[in-house]
């Protein structure tokens, strides 16, 4: 299947999984796909930021799709493909649907200074991978200092019919959803799907404003599952509470550097991947931050049982 304008609910942002010694660990990738999938995830993006794509050669990251779509079956897997020339991200593109992906996600490369610039950049990117590749428009300015407005955004999807989902994480960034949602609301912006990212640190106000669900990573992606369904059923402040009482774990793995080290050593503790290595360069958790982590999670556990490990 191949993703489209519909998608909704919560699509994980996947870490790889690595050995110690660096090598990709193929039995943890095929539990964790298992696992995202089985608390209801309806997919999964792989390859991306904290997925630690740029530490694989084009050859593994292949592989790696290729195991994550065969464990996956018929749900949809998202790869990204951002590279700093079109000529790689046209193969990894066009291998990772060849290998089954629903579709692509894009990030714009740093260098953008102007709207124009901005727009120019992905009409070239969809002319390198080709019209019928369907792609995630990434729109991350903390990172990547590529600032995309509301209007930036429209020109993107008006012009390019194989963008068919906004993967959100500015913030402030509220403000440019209900703008998104009140171009589509006035006819001036065809309807996409809008996932949102961030960690989820947003996420409860992110639906109420007109997100489809969230992209991201979380040690706890039942949690993030389960607080889409709440906010789809309207029932907020059953929403907010589960939201609230994971906060301080979700900020926590928001953390640049440590981040991504304390969302894997959770999820070697829940038994979702073997080992918590990353491959160098990175960042480790400290026995400091460690206890900080077991401290954190017995509080999230006072709330919601899943976090007693």
């Amino acid at each position: 299947m191949q993703l489209d304008a519909t998608a909704q609910g919560v699509y994980v942002i996947a870490p790889t999984p690595f050995h110690p010694d660096g090598r990709i660990d193929e039995a943890s990738t095929e539990r964790m796909t298992e696992f995202f999938l089985g608390v209801g995830a309806e997919g999964m993006t792989i390859l991306g930021v904290l997925g630690e794509a740029p530490k694989l050669d084009q050859a593994e990251a292949l592989a790696f799709t290729r195991r994550v779509v065969q464990r996956a079956g018929r749900a949809p897997i998202i790869v990204g493909v951002s590279a700093p020339g079109f000529a790689a991200m046209r193969g990894l593109a066009l291998g990772a649907m060849d290998a089954g992906a629903a579709g692509v996600m894009i990030a714009p490369p740093p260098s953008l200074r102007t709207d124009d610039a901005v727009v120019t950049y992905y009409h070239q990117a969809v002319e390198a991978i080709g019209e019928t590749i369907p792609f995630v428009l990434q729109d991350y300015p903390q990172l990547f200092q590529v600032q995309m407005t509301p209007g930036v955004i429209r020109r993107i999807v008006q012009d390019l019919p194989s963008c068919v989902m906004l993967k959100h994480e500015d913030y402030p960034g509220l403000e440019k959803i209900s703008a998104l949602r009140r171009f589509e609301a006035e006819g001036t912006l065809r309807r996409i799907s809008m996932l949102c990212g961030n960690g989820g640190m947003f996420l409860d106000f992110e639906m109420e404003r007109g997100a489809d669900g969230a992209m991201t990573g979380y040690a706890f992606p039942d949690m993030l599952v389960e607080l889409v369904r709440l906010a789809k059923a309207g029932e907020r402040d059953r929403a907010h509470d589960l939201f609230d009482a994971h906060l301080p774990l979700l900020r926590y793995e928001l953390q640049p550097g440590v981040g991504l080290a304390a969302r894997k050593y959770v999820l070697m503790r829940r038994g979702v991947i073997a080992s918590d290595a990353q491959r160098r360069p990175a960042g480790a958790l400290t026995a400091a931050a460690r206890a900080e982590v077991h401290y954190l999670l017995s509080r999230v556990a006072r709330h919601d049982k899943r976090a007693a490990l």
